[in-house]
C-alpha cells in the first residue's frame, strides 16, 4: 500500500488472485505456498565486538519471516515495468511457487550470506 491507498491495494491483490485463478490452480493455496517459499529461515544481524563489526547469522522469528516474504514479493513485482501491478504481482507469486523470481533470489542471497558467516555464529548471545 502506498500513501494510505488501502482500497487500491486491496483491488490489486484481489485482481492478482483472479489472474492466478485463471491459470487453473487454487489462488489461496498458491499464495500460501509462495509465501512459504519466499520466507527466509536465516538472516545476518550486525554485531559490534571489540571494535569490529561482525555479520552474525540468526534465525528469523516467524512474524518477521512472513513480513519479509510479503515485502520481497511486493518489491519484486514493483520493480518490473510495463504491466499493471496486479499482473506483475500474480506473475511474481506464480514464479515464487516454482522457486524462481526476484523474491526467491533475495531469499537465496540472504541464506548465502548467513551461510558464509557461520564462523561468527558464536557471537549470537
Amino acid at each position: 500500500m502506498l500513501d494510505g491507498r488501502k482500497d487500491t491495494a486491496r483491488t490489486v491483490v484481489y485482481d492478482a488472485l483472479e489472474i492466478i485463478k485463471e491459470t487453473g490452480v487454487d489462488p489461496l493455496e498458491t499464495f500460501e505456498t509462495a509465501i512459504r517459499n519466499v520466507a527466509p529461515l536465516m538472516e545476518v544481524r550486525s554485531r559490534r565486538v571489540g571494535g569490529a563489526n561482525y555479520q552474525v547469522p540468526r534465525e528469523v522469528p516467524q512474524q518477521r519471516r512472513v513480513s519479509l516474504a510479503y515485502r520481497w514479493l511486493i518489491n519484486a513485482a514493483r520493480n518490473k515495468k510495463g504491466k499493471p501491478m496486479a499482473e506483475k504481482l500474480a506473475n511474481e507469486i506464480l514464479m515464487a511457487v516454482k522457486n524462481e523470481g526476484d523474491a526467491i533470489k533475495k531469499k537465496d542471497d540472504m541464506h548465502r550470506m548467513a551461510d558464509s558467516n557461520k564462523a561468527f555464529a558464536h557471537f549470537a548471545w
